[in-house]
């Protein structure tokens, strides 16, 4: 397939996917049962921080998080003491346990209370192109504080070559704007050209399958490939191309036809 062929491929398969029907089954319907910025954001950082898996699970098991949290994920991370903390006991997806769950809203009020909150850590190393250096300090930042050394795990660093996707799928949320209702455009301080594609199995295997992507590990450095591959496609939103290649992969199984 040339180049504007694929182009025009993956373009009217964004057009199918990024569309509001793909809330119904999707993570991302957690954050969008809520109205202010710091709900959306804290709803969504912590269900994509548990989006591996199967997705039904993923969704009841954020639902759980939300009403733990009362519905009101600001206020508890920013208002919560020390007895709150233990009604989270409990809580698990797969290896994340309520120790992580408790430590998250700790660290998460430790952003909130000296970092000035999620959008504003994320958006102060950012480079032109790219996020990723953002995330490393992030996550520095975000176990400034005292915390349980398993729940580094739950926080990817690309500069130790993670490809990072779940906070990669959860930057996509925030920042951009589809004008269709699924991603949130809620941070200002960040540009869509300086995402990176939320790289999975899925989406990876059908980059290969259109030759968008050699490299056969789903790491930092196939990110990167991936990347460059994608803004040669459109350099000012590349990460829509995420709603093409998830589709094709999770909905059509198209690398395996």
């Amino acid at each position: 397939m040339k180049k504007q062929e694929l182009k025009e491929f993956l373009d009217a398969k964004v057009l199918q996917y990024n569309h509001p029907r793909f809330i119904e089954s999707d993570p991302i319907q957690i954050p969008h049962q809520f109205s202010k910025k710091e709900d959306i954001e804290i709803a969504g950082f912590l269900t994509a921080t548990i989006s591996w898996g199967n997705r039904k699970s993923i969704i009841t098991n954020a639902n759980k998080m939300m009403a733990m949290l009362d519905h009101s994920p600001y206020d508890f991370v920013k208002n919560h003491e020390s007895d709150d903390l233990e009604k989270l006991r409990s809580f698990v997806h797969r290896t994340f346990n309520d120790d992580d769950f408790i430590q998250f809203i700790k660290s998460l009020n430790h952003i909130y209370t000296n970092h000035d909150g999620l959008e504003a850590i994320f958006s102060k190393h950012a480079e032109e192109f790219s996020i990723q250096k953002s995330i490393h300090q992030f996550k520095s930042n975000f176990f400034e504080i005292e915390h349980l050394r398993r729940t580094q795990k739950h926080v990817s660093d690309p500069l130790k070559n993670s490809a990072a996707k779940r906070i990669n799928m959860f930057l996509r949320w925030m920042v951009r704007n589809d004008n269709n209702g699924v991603d949130f455009g809620i941070w200002k301080q960040l540009s869509p050209a300086q995402l990176s594609c939320p790289l999975d199995v899925h989406s990876g295997n059908v980059a290969r399958a259109l030759g968008l992507l050699r490299r056969t590990q789903n790491d930092a450095k196939a990110l990167d490939e991936l990347d460059k591959a994608l803004r040669e496609l459109d350099k000012n939103d590349p990460v829509k191309y995420d709603f093409a290649l998830f589709g094709l992969g999770v909905f059509e199984d198209f690398s395996k036809s």
